[in-house]
């Protein structure tokens, strides 16, 4: 699995020598920053999401309550209503995985 350090390596080096990010500090301040925006503009209460295009939507969403089963007892249990967070890949990321 990438993991966000692997994607803070691959910004601060290249196979050219020519890297996008000259320090891999600078690379995870860059990365930080996209996800830190994507997270407060999704939290947002009016917020739609963001949308990136020719990558993907991210949105807010909220599940209802509903009843659940604990499947060690068996017993059921209410589950309380909460926000969670969507993403659509969009079509183009998509048809590339093909």
């Amino acid at each position: 699995m990438f993991t966000k350090q692997d994607l803070i390596k691959q910004l601060s080096e290249s196979s050219t020598g020519e890297a996008t990010y000259p320090t891999k500090a600078e690379a995870e301040r860059a990365i930080n920053n996209v996800l830190d925006g994507i997270k407060a503009l999704v939290t947002k209460d009016e917020s739609e999401g963001v949308n990136l295009v020719g990558f993907g939507a991210f949105r807010r969403v909220t599940r209802a309550a509903r009843q659940g089963r604990n499947p060690a007892t068996g017993e059921v249990i209410q589950i309380k209503a909460s926000n969670s967070v969507s993403f659509k890949v969009s079509k183009p990321f998509k048809d590339s995985l093909n």
